[in-house]
């Protein structure tokens, strides 16, 4: 039999509850003790799309080493959920631990002999405290946080502030919880012998902050001089367009009269939402909508013609898993291709691949100086593990200096003067032309707005040399957009090697651990993180400096890949997918594990490795 686990500061929690069950409020005031103590967690809510009655768990990575991806495994299963017993109690680590309801006895077929089992009886001792049920359900959760406190050595005075924050209107809450916690922490000091996971005070967290990336991408809005946003509530997006409504109540309110500086629609469906968003493109003013794959579907016309009529336009597309309704409160990077070559034709449109929130933000104030500068729909592509869950991030950075960027606009004088205007001339050679706003001048620079095929001056015109020079010239707008787009971020092995790994967005925690793992395992990669299509050269380049590239993903169809070959003209046979697309987050053994099987120790290819 393997020995207890014994750890300090470096353990995997994983709760299992059923959905409605006022659990996830108790599961993260669990996590946020933790890293009041200095220590960083990351959190991961993977929940049902139902109201309530399914399956819900929520993982906390306890790690002072800093490592923010799902590490696989679990040391310590919280089960309260009899549906998913035999899978949670299968999920723990050998020499792990399990903390169960022990009002009922089970038999000693449910359990493990290889792990320790902890029996707190929460439902009798809610019975005999509370009469009222409703009351007894929510603070047997507590209840067994404060277990947890008693056994991980949780400081209790830490969870006892967390709750005067969470209640400070209401007393009477802050007294009735600490004493629900006082019963479990209690009844482990009484009955229970200590365990070897256990916490202890740092100073890893620093400064950092606990945000979703929802939340800091509604807020990048704000700083990216978005006016306008219009959208349709889609799970998981629905938050962003709540937080930046949240900001801009704060920050866009003129504090004199109260009037609103900013307009925010809840449209009847997702074809209206995107299309307000590029009406007011079209005026001049920032706009977005944020959705998830389906509204992605529907968005398809007005997304050609932002793209063909040249209009800025933003969309926000918080993935999650597919097809069709598919899994609504799971997470995937499935709309890789769909979102780059949305809408009918010819189409190509830029995208943003933020890691973590403080990317989200970053990002999310960019896409506007991108959307104005190319004249073109910019998608930022989250997916429901950034966008809904709390992540450990730096402080958001903003330089006060930095002044919003319009791109090519002809003003009053500029039109005054003479100068020639041509809505889409490209006098710059580097396809993208000038706009005019909406009555700049009461004689010149108008032009009839169309979806159809025109000449330079905007005039129509099926004339097939004429469409071609127009089609032509979007393709050189999107070469030129290479330039603007966030660089890939290389990071090479401490060992030279001839292999090397791409991934993006939320894949980056559990890589960067990963990698970490490979190379004590003696099979060291080389890594590059996109962060946008189109693809800078570097990523070409860091491709053919490789015997093979990984291309780690979390979809089925290796999307990224795809575009990796159809855009660059790769061989396909030197890029080997790695994907996870079960709609839970990707963990550092999953990626180890699948690399591992194809590489051996010392091994500088697949093709040796196959030998």
């Amino acid at each position: 039999m393997p020995k207890p686990l014994n750890r300090i500061n470096d353990f995997v929690v994983k709760f299992a509850n059923v959905n409605g069950s006022g659990s996830a409020s108790a599961n993260g005031l669990f996590a946020k003790s933790i890293l009041r103590m200095g220590v960083p967690v990351a959190a991961r809510n993977i929940f049902p799309s139902n109201i309530q009655g399914l399956p819900t768990w929520f993982e906390v990575r306890v790690s002072e080493a800093g490592h923010m991806g799902r590490r696989g495994g679990v040391d310590l299963m919280v089960a309260m959920n009899p549906q998913t017993w035999d899978k949670d109690v299968a999920e723990i680590e050998p020499g792990g631990y399990l903390l169960y309801d022990s009002t009922k006895p089970l038999p000693a077929s449910k359990f493990r002999p290889d792990i320790t089992v902890i029996g707190v009886p929460l439902t009798e001792i809610c019975n005999r405290v509370y009469s009222d049920p409703r009351q007894r359900q929510l603070m047997k959760n507590i209840i067994y946080v404060g277990a947890l406190s008693a056994l991980l050595d949780i400081d209790q005075a830490v969870l006892e502030v967390l709750l005067g924050e969470q209640f400070k209107t209401k007393a009477r809450l802050v007294a009735a919880n600490i004493e629900a916690l006082k019963l479990g922490h209690d009844y482990v000091v009484e009955n229970l012998e200590p365990i070897g996971l256990k916490m202890r005070h740092s100073d890893k967290v620093g400064d950092r902050i606990f945000v979703d990336g929802n939340t800091a991408a509604g807020l990048g809005a704000v700083y990216g001089g978005a006016t306008v946003c219009a959208w349709y509530p889609i799970t998981p997006s629905t938050s962003l367009a709540e937080a930046f409504t949240g900001f801009c109540e704060d920050y866009r309110t003129d504090p004199e009269t109260g009037k609103a500086r900013y307009a925010i629609v809840q449209a009847e469906d997702e074809i209206a939402s995107i299309g307000i968003v590029v009406g007011a493109g079209w005026n001049g003013a920032r706009a977005f909508t944020c959705t998830s794959g389906p509204g992605v579907s529907l968005m398809q016309e007005f997304i050609g013609l932002s793209y063909f009529a040249e209009i800025p336009a933003v969309i926000f597309d918080v993935q999650r898993g597919g097809p069709s309704t598919g899994m609504p409160t799971r997470t995937q990077q499935a709309d890789i291709i769909s979102a780059a070559y949305a809408s009918h034709g010819d189409t190509k449109h830029p995208l943003l691949f933020p890691q973590d929130p403080g990317e989200c933000f970053e990002m999310g104030a960019q896409a506007f100086d991108l959307a104005d500068r190319l004249q073109t729909t910019i998608f930022v592509m989250l997916d429901l593990d950034i966008g809904m869950n709390d992540w450990l991030t730096e402080p958001f950075a903003w330089d006060d200096a930095r002044k919003l960027d319009r791109g090519k606009v002809m003003t009053f004088d500029d039109l005054e003067s003479g100068r020639e205007f041509g809505r889409y001339l490209d006098v710059d050679g580097d396809g993208i032309p000038y706009r005019t706003y909406p009555g700049v001048h009461p004689s010149k620079g108008g032009y009839f707005t169309r979806g159809t095929s025109r000449n330079p001056y905007a005039r129509y015109s099926e004339e097939g040399s004429v469409y071609v020079d127009n089609v032509q010239r979007l393709l050189r707008k999107f070469d030129s957009a290479k330039a603007m787009m966030p660089r890939p971020v290389r990071r090479d092995a401490r060992r030279p090697t001839r292999n090397g790994v791409i991934y993006f967005g939320s894949t980056a925690p559990a890589m960067d651990e990963a990698l970490e793992q490979l190379h004590a395992e003696g099979r060291d990669l080389n890594a590059l993180r996109i962060r946008a299509f189109p693809f800078s050269d570097a990523v070409a380049d860091f491709i053919a400096d490789h015997d093979v590239v990984f291309v780690v993903e979390q979809n089925r169809d290796g999307q990224l890949r795809s575009l990796l070959v159809n855009e660059l003209k790769v061989d396909p046979a030197k890029l080997a997918p790695v994907l996870h697309y079960d709609g839970t987050p990707i963990t550092a053994r999953f990626v180890a594990g699948e690399v591992g099987r194809r590489l051996g120790v010392g091994q500088t290819s697949i093709t040796e490795a196959a030998e």
